[in-house]
């Protein structure tokens, strides 16, 4: 008759779902190995242990109270990893609008440095104006200053030097300007025989 009574029972644990070996364990056993996962920090298997443990021996206390301790760590380790998720979102739309921000202001900034260096160049040009006046105007009155004579300096200077393209346009005008004069003797022309004196 125990047979029949051992086999029903193993039949019923098998349909139950059950390992074979769950069957062998005491709640003792069930608790130590949970804890032993807990330990680990691997909360799904350790949860996974006590529930088998649970359902073998519902009515045991450590089982009972280690399991609520699971369910509890699973519910501040889904908490914790909102929260990181959360910061992280935080983090990286706080990111974001720096980028923004710091694009916004590099594209000010260039607009401001190309304002800056524009208004540099202008500046500059009008210094550049303003000293070329100076050295004019300080030209201008030393020539003043030197009076005639370095004009007539000058002046003798220009008259004495010329190039040779200068003094071949001179000539060229000159030769425009020549008249031939025609010589018409006055009196009876002379014997052309007459040997010319040379004194």
């Amino acid at each position: 008759m125990r047979l029949p009574l051992l086999l029903i029972s193993l039949s019923l644990l098998f349909l139950a779902g059950l390992p074979a070996r769950a069957q062998f364990l005491t709640a003792e056993d069930f608790f130590n190995s949970g804890v032993q996962f807990y330990i680990s920090n691997n909360i799904p298997a350790a949860k996974e242990r006590v529930q088998t443990g649970r359902q073998i021996y519902p009515n045991d206390d450590k089982l009972k109270k280690l399991e609520q301790l699971l369910n509890q760590q699973q519910q501040q380790q889904q908490q914790q990893q909102q929260q990181q998720q959360q910061q992280s979102q935080n983090n990286q739309s706080k990111q974001d609008q720096q980028k923004q921000q710091q694009q916004k202001g590099d594209q000010s900034q260039s607009k401001d440095s190309q304002a800056q260096q524009e208004k540099a160049k202008e500046e500059q040009a009008k210094k550049d104006a303003e000293q070329k006046q100076e050295q004019e105007k300080q030209a201008q009155a030393a020539q003043q200053k030197a009076g005639g004579e370095t004009n007539e300096v000058a002046d003798a200077k220009g008259a004495h030097e010329m190039t040779p393209k200068e003094a071949e346009r001179l000539l060229d005008a000159q030769k425009d300007n020549e008249q031939f004069l025609t010589l018409k003797p006055k009196g009876k022309p002379e014997d052309s025989n007459h040997p010319i004196k040379d004194w």
